[in-house]
């Protein structure tokens, strides 16, 4: 059983509310997949079980409010034997701008209640979702804007991101973080869907994941351009091979250097 778990605040009154962004990313995931059950109310909250695409799967929005979110989530996992890597947590994200993203496993709270009160609970080793939510500009306004509703500017991008979020939960509910914020990415910043090994690059260090060492391939390539390099003696001056050999090495190969 693997836990995926939305933050914000219950009841109608903060329904629209920036801080909700975790419940809005959940319901999106209940309602664009069908296997899911209806929301009924248990572990301090509402849960549904379903499945993403091979995972079992037990979506949890906490009904404690969002200062003891942990306690919903600690019940669930405790039931079930959930590991924390085993568990994403999708939360608003003041430091990110709107409508971007960021993946990461483990770290401390970053000052947010939600996840003070989770870590406390079950420790910090849980996977997070970080919704980029913007900043108001000063820190006197945080508590009236995270509570505040999104405006309707905000709704092309919130929108997106929420339903990109749910085409791709499979690959959350599997583990597969880096996987998910490269597709992510290039649904929401489709430019970059011609640079994918940049976007990966750039993707495995949000996701905290070190960067994968080079491959044979790749070393074999770096073989082939110090041959490019070094400029053999005594090659032909004309015919196929020359010709072939001018391609590799370059130059022309009648010329000494």
């Amino acid at each position: 059983m693997k836990l995926i778990v939305g933050l914000g605040n219950p009841g109608a009154k903060y329904e629209g509310n920036r801080h909700n962004i975790g419940f809005m990313a959940v319901d999106e995931i209940h309602r664009r997949h069908s296997g899911f059950q209806p929301w009924r109310a248990r572990f301090k909250g509402q849960v549904s079980e379903g499945l993403l695409g091979s995972e079992k799967v037990l979506l949890l929005k906490p009904g404690t409010y969002m200062n003891e979110s942990g306690r919903a989530v600690g019940e669930a996992m405790r039931f079930y034997k959930i590991e924390p890597q085993d568990i994403v947590v999708l939360y608003d994200e003041l430091d990110l701008p709107p409508g971007k993203f960021r993946m990461k496993k483990g770290g401390g709270h970053g000052g947010h209640n939600g996840l003070r009160s989770i870590t406390a609970h079950i420790g910090e080793d849980y996977r997070r979702l970080r919704l980029g939510i913007g900043h108001p500009g000063d820190k006197k306004l945080v508590s009236n804007y995270v509570l505040g509703d999104f405006a309707k500017a905000d709704r092309d991008w919130l929108e997106t991101l929420l339903t990109r979020i749910a085409d791709h939960a499979d690959l959350l509910a599997e583990g597969k973080d880096s996987q998910f914020a490269n597709k992510l990415t290039l649904a929401l910043e489709p430019e970059k869907a011609q640079r994918p090994e940049k976007v990966q690059r750039k993707e495995t260090r949000e996701s905290g994941i070190d960067r994968p060492a080079r491959s044979a391939k790749s070393g074999g390539q770096s073989h082939i351009r110090q041959a490019r390099q070094q400029k053999p003696a005594n090659l032909p001056k004309s015919g196929p091979m020359a010709a072939m050999l001018k391609k590799l090495f370059g130059g022309d190969q009648g010329t000494d250097s």
